[in-house]
């Protein structure tokens, strides 16, 4: 398939609609909520807290509306307190999230990590997911291509990716079948939603330093 982070027979599973698009689609591409005890709202990553769930899709832009719309008190029909960072915590939370599935299926034996062991896997068609930095170099990743019909994630940077290694930074790194790649592949798959652009962060940095600068 192409490098586009999902497999090609995978299980839907169960739909929940939007809150910002209202849209229904299945719930591995969309993040529940809950309402704490305080009021506040609660992000429930892995989808197991109690409670009546508030979902909004893995899309940056939906995740701003629900929150500049405040949506979340509409759909809990009660005044609802939320961060107005929630899309940023968000992405922080799906990040590391990955990062530690990555980091399990390593300790399990079902991830490698480094250009000759991905290439070795690939040719032994023994990699299900090929993972490469999106700050690596562009050069080196065309040398290496998505298992067929298998899945590529390319949005996590070197430093993250080589937190699930334990090294300082990790380019090229592959997923076996089985285990905890469906998680991790899914969950990858939501945070590129979450995620800005790197030319947009970038862009918005330098108006952000100007900006402050000025003042």
């Amino acid at each position: 398939m192409s490098r586009g982070g999902r497999t090609k027979d995978r299980e839907d599973g169960p739909e929940r609609r939007c809150i910002a698009t209202g849209e229904s689609q299945p719930v591995s591409g969309l993040v529940r909520f809950v309402v704490g005890p305080d009021g506040g709202i609660v992000p429930d990553i892995a989808g197991k807290l109690p409670g009546r769930g508030i979902w909004v899709a893995a899309d940056r832009a939906a995740m701003d509306k629900a929150v500049a719309k405040k949506l979340f008190s509409r759909a809990a029909k009660q005044n609802v307190t939320v961060p107005d960072a929630l899309p940023d915590m968000i992405e922080k939370m799906l990040t590391q999230r990955v990062i530690d599935l990555i980091s399990l299926a390593r300790k399990s034996g079902n991830a490698v990590s480094g250009y000759e062991k991905v290439k070795d896997w690939l040719q032994k068609e023994e990699a299900e997911v090929l993972i490469q930095a999106e700050d690596g170099s562009a050069r080196g990743k065309t040398k290496l291509s998505t298992p067929h019909y298998g899945s590529y994630i390319g949005w996590l940077g070197a430093a993250e990716l080589g937190q699930a290694f334990g090294r300082d930074k990790v380019v090229h790194a592959a997923l076996g079948a089985g285990g905890l790649t469906k998680r991790v592949v899914e969950d990858a798959q939501r945070l590129k939603g979450m995620r800005v652009d790197t030319k947009t962060r970038d862009a918005a940095a330098g108006v952000a330093g100007k900006d402050k600068r000025a003042s």
